[in-house]
């Protein structure tokens, strides 16, 4: 996937750049903690002297994301060309720890590339979420929205391209463009803090386009920590936080003589897919109705 462009949106593109490290890097980073090993140097093998298998990395990794024990993520790291709409960088520009080198229009001329939203992204504001979309709006006025959107950037490149032609400043001049205007970055994230920001952003309350690099990053991420994938997945992306509130009704609504059995008979939708370990753990919370798992000692 190196030096691909993956297209987002009309004009925009996440490349994957170059990276470092793999899931086996992550397995022989935490480790280290043990004293049981170091790095290989190469970082991926799915063996190593000690017979260590993919099983044991996959197992390794999936404790690690469970209880969040995430400075080894922070040890490999990967690095994205992107360009997108100003308003996508600056969501995006949130998550701090990354590093990012973006164009400048102090020093260049900004190329006419701006983005008109699809029919489908034109709809009123939501009655439930303040900062959110609701329906799309009826053919004609969304058809005349987006003519407007497009007239608007016309207009801004137009004026633009006239302040530079007398010899305004680039960096005055730029003050006229618009926040759909197109931006071009270069961005390391490491691990740990990329999956955070891919939490937030596949979130379905994060902004369509915003969502859109994140589904394409994810891909990308799919590919290159397959294990670390597999297990954000499960732990993050599709699990279920509760309050503590809320913990102890579900608790007290339980059964745990018959969890148990579901669980040893490997029924109960994905139970067959737990560890030994984690139908441990998953037992041990279901014991504790007044003390809530994550305040619990592990």
């Amino acid at each position: 996937m190196v030096g691909v462009k993956l297209p987002v949106l009309d004009h925009g593109h996440v490349m994957l750049v170059d990276y470092m490290g793999s899931d086996t890097r992550v397995e022989e980073v935490a480790r280290l903690s043990y004293n049981t090993g170091g790095l290989t140097g190469g970082g991926t093998s799915t063996n190593d002297e000690k017979g260590r298998t993919l099983r044991d990395t996959r197992g390794l990794l999936r404790y690690l994301l469970r209880h969040a024990h995430t400075s080894p993520f922070e040890q490999v790291c990967v690095t994205l060309d992107m360009k997108m709409p100003i308003f996508v960088a600056r969501q995006l520009v949130r998550h701090r720890t990354q590093k990012l080198n973006e164009v400048s229009a102090r020093y260049s001329v900004l190329p006419e590339e701006f983005y008109v939203p699809d029919l489908s992204q034109v709809c009123v504001q939501s009655d439930t979420n303040k900062q959110g979309r609701g329906e799309v709006l009826p053919l004609e006025v969304g058809e005349a929205v987006r003519e407007n959107i497009k007239q608007h950037s016309e207009n801004g490149f137009r004026l633009y391209r006239d302040l530079l032609e007398r010899g305004v400043a680039r960096e005055t001049a730029r003050m006229v463009l618009s926040l759909n205007t197109y931006t071009h970055w270069c961005t390391t994230w490491d691990a740990h803090n990329l999956l955070h920001m891919l939490r937030l952003r596949l979130d379905p309350h994060a902004q369509w386009e915003v969502r859109e690099y994140a589904r394409v990053i994810s891909e990308i991420v799919r590919v290159w920590l397959p294990l670390t994938w597999e297990a954000f997945t499960d732990y993050t992306l599709q699990s279920v936080r509760l309050s503590r509130h809320e913990w102890e009704v579900l608790v007290q609504s339980l059964d745990r003589e018959q969890v148990a059995r579901l669980l040893s008979l490997g029924e109960s939708g994905g139970s067959e897919k737990l560890s030994l370990r984690e139908k441990r753990e998953f037992l041990a919370r279901l014991d504790t109705v007044s003390s809530p798992p994550f305040s619990r000692e592990e």
